[in-house]
């Protein structure tokens, strides 16, 4: 019996399904069926059975590779107790004009396509396990002066339910805010992992500013420079053009000296202009209003509030800062989350924490085994639980039974230090997801303000309302 007639259709049909699926799963199966089932010896039954199979391999496939567009263009919104991918987050950058240290908040005008002065300050909110650095050290919101511009890395808010500030829809940085603003300007990823000022960019990524050159009128003027690899190379680095005045602080070794100084000394002429050769500083940049009316002037131009010379400038700035925030953390406790508990008989447990990254290695070294500690629960702004005698009123006392440290890749966020702790009396907020303030005996028992701690545990206090953020 002649059987030719069951092959060209089939031959035709793999070739079909080969076009639309190309080396999907769809295809592979196609390509069985069409050389398994389409020989001589089957019938039109056996035909038909194929393109049925392969028919709905195909609908499966595409159905797939759907969803999985989707799902990558969707953007990453992190989960509560696990330490996000750095890799995932939104980058950009804006000027800090307001701060709420104590509910670690504040807003920041982003830099956009279109005039910066026109771009409404945007809420944004620190992750518990987010880092803030400043001079390229560990800093709290305190820390930094308004104006400073710094660098954001941030993801969609974990629990939109409890955020403290505006949920934006996912695809707002799209948005063109209109009046010259541009787009990129009011993103949704609002809660931070990563926030930090120029020089501690430039320092963790292995960039320099090179300054070009300068041009003077009264101690103040414009610098052209761009931000480099200090290791050099090429490349085709943008440049910018930064303001400065006489108020701009330059440092050079552990001394702070002028502009005026640096005329003097004929580094920079008294006016006019001078190429400085692609010299390597670390800048300290803010904003300042550009001259001009309407439309007129610079759409986006920043302003150098500090100039650091050399690596030993720079450093005894970063040692200041360092020592600041280690004051800080020893009178606030270090913060963490916790891994488990393993509860025992009459109010015993045992728990187990992660310590939260981005401090000085001497305060991590403070946690060692067999050293007595206290642990006070805390909320998302790491603020205490309670505190109204002091947070060691009502924190769990007990002893560090073991510490450890990851020898694989350590997330941004986490030290990578995880602590055993042991109490005969564990508190309500020791639970695991939930952020902690950890004290070894070393540290000194302090009392801390009234902002920085819960009273009565009101909703309010625990989740703080972003009402207080003016709508624009």
């Amino acid at each position: 019996m002649d059987r030719s007639y069951l092959l060209s259709p089939l031959r035709g049909s793999k070739a079909v399904c080969s076009v639309f699926c190309g080396l999907t799963p769809a295809a592979i199966c196609c390509r069985r069926f069409a050389t398994e089932y389409a020989t001589p010896g089957f019938g039109r039954r056996a035909y038909t059975g194929a393109l049925w199979v392969a028919a709905l391999y195909l609908g499966v496939s595409l159905l797939a590779s759907t969803a999985n567009a989707e799902g990558e263009d969707e953007p990453f919104r992190p989960e509560a107790g696990k330490f996000p991918p750095l890799e995932k987050a939104h980058s950009y950058r804006g000027e800090i004009v307001f701060v709420d240290h104590a509910n670690r908040r504040g807003s920041i005008r982003v830099q956009g396509t279109g005039k910066f002065y026109r771009n409404d300050p945007q809420p944004f909110a620190m992750l518990p396990c987010g880092v803030i650095r400043y001079h390229g050290a560990p800093a709290d919101l305190r820390d930094i002066p308004l104006g400073t511009v710094m660098h954001v890395r941030a993801f969609l808010p974990p629990d939109p339910k409890i955020s403290a500030v505006p949920v934006l829809p996912v695809d707002n940085k799209q948005k063109d805010a209109g009046h010259y603003r541009g787009t990129g300007t009011a993103p949704a990823e609002n809660h931070v992992l990563l926030l930090e000022d120029e020089p501690s960019h430039c320092l963790h990524e292995g960039m320099v500013w090179k300054l070009k050159e300068v041009e003077l009128k009264n101690n103040a003027g414009k610098i052209i420079a761009s931000r480099e690899p200090k290791a050099g190379g090429d490349g085709n680095f943008k440049e910018e053009e930064l303001t400065f005045e006489a108020a701009t602080r330059i440092w050079r070794g552990r001394e702070r000296i002028r502009v005026a100084d640096l005329v003097a000394e004929e580094a920079w002429p008294p006016s006019g202009k001078k190429q400085l050769g692609g010299q390597a500083v670390l800048l300290g940049i803010t904003w300042k209003p550009a001259p001009g009316a309407g439309l007129s002037g610079a759409f986006t131009q920043f302003h150098i509030s500090d100039i650091w010379l050399d690596d030993d400038s720079i450093q005894h700035a970063t040692q200041f800062q360092i020592e600041t925030h280690k004051a800080f953390i020893r009178s606030r406790w270090m913060p963490a989350w916790i891994d488990a508990v393993e509860y025992g008989k009459f109010g015993r447990a045992t728990v187990t924490a992660t310590l939260f990254g981005g401090m000085d290695s001497s305060l991590y070294n403070d946690f060692r085994k067999g050293v007595g500690a206290q642990m006070n629960g805390a909320e998302n702004t790491l603020k205490h639980a309670a505190g109204h005698y002091g947070p060691s009123h009502v924190a769990s006392s007990g002893k560090i039974l073991d510490v450890t440290r990851a020898t694989e890749e350590i997330p941004l966020g986490s030290s990578g230090i995880q602590i055993q702790f042991e109490t005969d009396l564990i508190i309500e907020g020791i639970r695991p997801g939930r952020v902690v303030r950890v004290r070894p005996e070393s540290w000194p028992k302090m009392q801390i303000p009234r902002e920085e701690y819960l009273f009565e545990n009101s909703p309010e206090d625990r989740f703080p309302t972003p009402d207080i953020f003016p709508k624009y």
